[in-house]
């Protein structure tokens, strides 16, 4: 009798330069995500520090540094700090839809402004409507793309001012890749709200966390996901609590 699913080949990309780390070097491990199981493989690849990325679940894998480390949020016990409860305040009207993962323009516009204003140099900054279409409609696991707009006037749809693609697991959920616009005026912290957003769903929803990605010490623009707690870490023991700050300190 055949197994009912089929272990996963992995591969290992060539060494490149890393985004976040001055002189360190980039290499993943990664396998790909397809048949009538994909969200289960993509489930238990996530419980030992992997992200999806379209159809391909990847991981760090570098020889000299082990500075990325997959994070979650405790959802039950995520308690707003005094900056936190202004920026829900100030975002509170915004109206929030659970959208089928299919990309539209709209959404593509705000990525464009997002990229350009933000991460002018990064790794998207070239990225086109079609490769926004593939990263948002190639997932063969459960996902959807959450909108956040003005409030509705005169029965006209309010702008699209954040969106965020996002997979749905059994305990939790993981936020894949989030984008806002960040010059809109009156709205300071949207990316904030954002993640907040997505705690207070996933609590309301009764899972337990919501997976953030890699936290990198030392990386300035990974810091943001410091801000929520508390915070679990997955180690080579499995997740635990740790706390940022001590980590930063750490010789």
């Amino acid at each position: 009798m055949s197994a009912r699913v089929r272990f996963p080949r992995f591969f290992i990309t060539s060494p490149g330069p890393c985004p976040y780390l001055p002189g360190k070097t980039e290499r993943k491990v990664f396998t790909e995500l397809n048949g009538n199981h994909a969200d289960e493989l993509n489930e238990a690849l996530g419980s030992i520090g992997f992200r999806r990325s379209q159809n391909v679940a990847y991981r760090p894998s570098c020889l000299d540094c082990k500075a990325c480390v997959s994070v979650r949020v405790r959802t039950d016990e995520f308690r707003p700090n005094a900056t936190q409860r202004r920026v829900l305040r100030r975002n509170a009207d915004l109206v929030v839809s659970e959208c089928r993962p299919w990309s539209t323009t709209e959404q593509y516009d705000l990525l464009r402004h997002y990229l350009s204003s933000r991460h002018p140099d990064g790794g998207m900054a070239n990225m086109d409507d079609m490769d926004y279409a593939d990263m948002v409609e190639h997932s063969p696991v459960r996902s959807h793309v959450i909108e956040y707009r003005t409030p509705t006037r005169f029965g006209r749809l309010g702008e699209l001012v954040g969106a965020c693609l996002t997979d749905q697991q059994s305990d939790g959920v993981s936020m894949i890749y989030s984008f806002y616009n960040p010059d809109i005026e009156g709205r300071a912290g949207l990316g904030n709200f954002i993640i907040m957003d997505h705690i207070m769903r996933a609590r309301a929803a009764g899972l337990p966390y919501v997976y953030l990605g890699y936290w990198v010490n030392g990386a300035a623009r990974m810091q943001y996901k410091t801000r929520y707690r508390p915070l679990e870490r997955r180690g080579p023991d499995g997740w635990e609590y740790f706390d940022p700050d001590a980590e930063a300190q750490a010789p």
